[in-house]
């Protein structure tokens, strides 16, 4: 397994990274338990977690994930795993919070008791990465940061990212930091796959110029690159099948993923992983992990037998023709996801 810096901090984590969002929805506790097990076995000793988790976000499961996650915590020595867990952002526009009573926000309460809260349930004293889930362009990056500084020199948080941030708020984040003289955001989480390109338009030149590292989550699309989702199929129990059953919010985002154009690009990268001789899955994880701005790769799985393909990437370097194929796909179906 690979192993990459998060930014200027001293923690170094593997390549990629096993993401827990479906644990206590999609995967029974048990399962969990067995996927991060057969992942520490692989090498990884990354896993990213959220206080939102599972999803879709309901009351009745918030916090879940989290608690699946520390109890397989305690299996392990604490220091030889590296924790990433995140505080919710504000719920009054796209996404409403689970916790709190939907009133989340990124102030000074929020932040301390989100965190709190994530370490009872987690059952540790600190956590390696801590992060803002989705930005809160309404309250002053100053208050943000400066909680999040008092927290790390507490001693209950290692180094802080963000996720779901704009070019604008990341650099407003850091320009803040820098001004105030307390800690910066080391990582950003953010969207970034085959069939969505869109972080390489300005974030990362962003992360490369301020040494931030990219932690990409969903480099299969939301699972549209493996393909169960060709000709307009809807497989029982995967995400966009229920999201779409479920409408709303969740619709938009399934019609955001699952369209003519990401269906069409899917099977063209499809071929090009056959005629490489592997898996799209392992060509989708090793292409993310390639870029430069690129720390770790968060994947994320509901079954055992999905794991081996993504172990596949873990020490894999694609080939300077393979890029070159990816790129003329990406340039003759431009921005699939909008």
């Amino acid at each position: 397994m690979q192993f990459k810096r998060l930014g200027r901090s001293p923690i170094q984590v593997s390549k990629i990274c096993m993401g827990t969002m479906t644990f206590g929805s999609g995967a029974d506790e048990a399962t969990s338990h067995r996927i991060l097990d057969k992942s520490f076995e692989a090498g990884i000793h990354f896993f990213d977690t959220a206080e939102n988790y599972p999803v879709p976000p309901k009351e009745e499961w918030a916090g879940l994930t989290e608690e699946i996650v520390g109890r397989w915590l305690k299996t392990k020595r604490r220091d030889e795993v590296i924790i990433a867990t995140k505080v919710s952002g504000p719920s009054h526009g796209w996404i409403k919070s689970a916790q709190r009573a939907g009133m989340t926000a990124l102030d000074r309460h929020n932040i301390t008791r989100a965190l709190e809260a994530s370490l009872k349930r987690l059952g540790t004293d600190y956590v390696d990465l801590y992060q803002t889930h989705w930005p809160d362009h309404g309250t002053a990056y100053e208050e943000t940061m400066e909680t999040l500084d008092e927290l790390i020199r507490a001693g209950k948080i290692r180094i802080i990212g963000c996720s779901n941030e704009t070019t604008w708020g990341l650099m407003k984040s850091l320009a803040a930091s820098d001004r105030l003289g307390v800690a910066r955001y080391q990582t950003i989480q953010n969207n970034h796959s085959l069939n969505n390109r869109r972080f390489e338009d300005e974030l990362a030149a962003a992360c490369n110029h301020e040494g931030v590292s990219s932690i990409p989550y969903s480099p299969l699309a939301g699972g549209v690159l493996s393909g169960k989702y060709n000709d307009g199929a809807t497989p029982d129990g995967a995400r966009f099948s229920n999201y779409i059953r479920m409408g709303g919010r969740q619709a938009v985002m399934a019609q955001r993923f699952v369209n003519d154009k990401t269906i069409a690009s899917t099977k063209r990268f499809q071929q090009i992983a056959a005629d490489a001789g592997m898996s799209v899955v392992t060509l989708a994880t090793a292409w993310s992990k390639q870029h430069d701005f690129v720390a770790s790769t968060i994947v994320g799985a509901t079954r055992e037998d999905q794991l081996a393909d993504i172990f596949a990437a873990a020490d894999l370097t694609l080939e300077p023709a393979i890029l070159k194929a990816i790129d003329a796909v990406t340039k003759e179906i431009l921005y699939p996801m909008g």
